[in-house]
């Protein structure tokens, strides 16, 4: 472990609509991905990190993750349940007490990467400027993300902040689902429903939005078939490199 957040938060409320029918029963951070559902998957990252403490959202059968994750022993792992599903930003502003006043690190309950030389959770830590940064996310180039279609999200200066794209604009990066957020980032947050994108914007005009590229992979997974591609892909690189 290094210096850096000793918190973090898992985004697990979603629907996961776009999963159906794997999803009608069972909550997207539970669907498995070669054997391993991905929510454990992530917990054994931030444990290995050195993570002590992390903070599960739950909402669309919140029930099954929270029995999940009964017996598991590291990282400590609280839950903050949401009755009515509060989006990323309302559910992360809701966790806020559970999460403590220093940055945290905050990572969507489906995001599926391998590291590169380091460790994305440890080159996250190292870059954080506590003087300069709200917000700090993982970037991966558009044109390498595996299953992804979209158009990106973020233009990044050569210093790291980041401004969104603009319409009919092709972005060369897409926000990779992992981040260290400070909790000032949430001073007049809205109350209820709504998404991080609205915090992102507003540090932005501060100049306080910060970015950092992937060194490793990054895999899309939204629907049935894009879960089926990722194993195979992962199925092809473990074995070109020896492993099971």
């Amino acid at each position: 472990m290094i210096g850096g957040p000793t918190t973090a938060m898992v985004l697990a409320a979603g629907l996961g609509q776009r999963m159906r029918p794997l999803t009608d029963n069972l909550p997207k951070p539970l669907v498995p991905l070669r054997g391993e559902a991905m929510l454990d998957t992530i917990l054994d990252r931030l444990a290995a990190h050195g993570i002590a403490k992390v903070v599960v959202n739950l909402h669309y059968l919140g029930e099954m993750i929270e029995a999940h994750l009964e017996d598991r022993g590291q990282p400590q792992v609280v839950f903050s349940q949401e009755s009515d599903l509060l989006e990323t930003g309302g559910g992360v502003k809701k966790a806020l007490p559970l999460l403590g006043t220093e940055p945290f690190f905050v990572l969507n309950g489906d995001v599926c990467w391998l590291d590169g030389l380091t460790p994305a959770l440890e080159r996250l830590a190292a870059a954080w400027n506590e003087e300069e940064m709200d917000a700090l996310l993982l970037l991966h180039p558009t044109c390498s993300a595996f299953g992804y279609e979209g158009v990106g999200d973020y233009l990044m200066d050569s210093a790291g902040r980041l401004r969104r794209r603009l319409e009919r604009q092709i972005a060369p990066f897409i926000y990779a689902g992992i981040q260290i957020l400070h909790p000032r980032l949430f001073a007049d947050a809205p109350e209820g429903s709504f998404s991080l994108n609205r915090l992102y914007d507003r540090a932005q005009e501060a100049g306080r939005l910060w970015g950092l590229r992937h060194d490793g992979e990054w895999y899309h997974v939204g629907t049935p078939a894009e879960l089926r591609a990722v194993e195979d892909a992962l199925h092809h690189l473990a074995e070109s490199s020896g492993q099971k």
